[in-house]
C-alpha cells in the first residue's frame, strides 16, 4: 500500500521537508501493513474489555469530607445575588 504523505501532511495541517516526506513514507507503510496483520487475527469469541488486566479500581467511603465554605469563598466575589456570582452579560 503507497501512502501519499504530502497529502496526509496537508489534511493534519503539518509542514514537511522532502526528507522529512521520504522518511515517513516507509515508517507509514509498516505501521498500516501491522494492522493490516492484526486484522487478521480471529477475535471470534473474545470478550471486549477495557482493560487487560481483571482489577476493580478501589473505591472510598461516600462521606463528605469539606464543610461548606460557599459564604466564605463568596465573601471575596465582586458581586453575589442569593448564593450565585452575579457576572456582566456577555451575549445580547
Amino acid at each position: 500500500m503507497d501512502i501519499d504523505v504530502r497529502k496526509i501532511a496537508q489534511l493534519s495541517r503539518i509542514r514537511l521537508t522532502n526528507h522529512e516526506a521520504q522518511e515517513l513514507g516507509p515508517q507509514l507503510n509498516s505501521i498500516l501493513g501491522y494492522i493490516e496483520q492484526l486484522q487478521e487475527v480471529n477475535t471470534d469469541g473474545v470478550a471486549a474489555m477495557a482493560h487487560p488486566h481483571d482489577s476493580a479500581m478501589p473505591l472510598r467511603s461516600d462521606i463528605v469530607t469539606n464543610s461548606n465554605r460557599r459564604d466564605a469563598l463568596q465573601a471575596i466575589a465582586p458581586q453575589t445575588e442569593s448564593g450565585l456570582y452575579v457576572v456582566p452579560k456577555v451575549i445580547e
